[in-house]
């Protein structure tokens, strides 16, 4: 991409060699780690010898370190995005470790969490809080940003939808309804 005028120069490839110290501690300074910053020195190499550049300044080092700091920017933002599976803590134990044992059990858990997950938002946030994660009805207002009857009147509703929600699911059993 040219600039009106004719300003500046084209990057040279064969020069980046020069930069890579100091682009390297930069880059440790940006991640906090040495394998961090050579990976992000490399993407940073790889984004800048795509296509040709034109560097409007006397040095090639400070678009290089522009362009280390937006591919920084760039890649937490995607790492951000990201699911990042991890390893559950030692001693963790799955909430019903014998589903195996009564299948009937777990394909009702199944089909109350299908139900939950149903819900709108606001209901089912609020039941998730108090009913699955197990906070007080002032912790679950305060972590939803709502007035605590607010809590309460969602949690009654979400579990008055989840009981209609499972009669459906389970036709022929009655339960009563107040």
């Amino acid at each position: 991409m040219d600039h009106v005028g004719g300003s500046g120069h084209i990057l040279d490839a064969a020069s980046l060699g020069d930069h890579v110290d100091r682009l390297y501690r930069a880059a440790w300074a940006l991640c906090g780690s040495r394998a961090d910053a050579e990976d992000l020195v490399q993407e940073t190499f790889a984004r800048v010898l795509a296509q040709p550049r034109r560097v409007r300044a006397e040095s090639d080092l400070g678009y290089l370190l522009a362009a280390l700091r937006n591919t920084f920017v760039s890649s937490r933002r995607t790492a951000s995005r990201r699911i990042v599976s991890i390893d559950p803590p030692a001693g963790f134990e799955p909430v019903d470790r014998s589903g195996a044992s009564r299948p009937d059990e777990a394909l009702e858990v199944r089909e109350v969490f299908a139900v939950i997950a149903g819900l709108a938002d606001g209901f089912r946030d609020a039941l998730v809080a108090v009913d699955i994660v197990g906070l007080t009805y002032a912790e679950a207002a305060t972590l939803l940003g709502v007035k605590e009857a607010t809590i309460t009147s969602r949690v009654h509703r979400a579990r008055t939808a989840v009981a209609r929600g499972m009669e459906r699911a389970a036709p022929g059993v009655m339960v009563n309804e107040r």
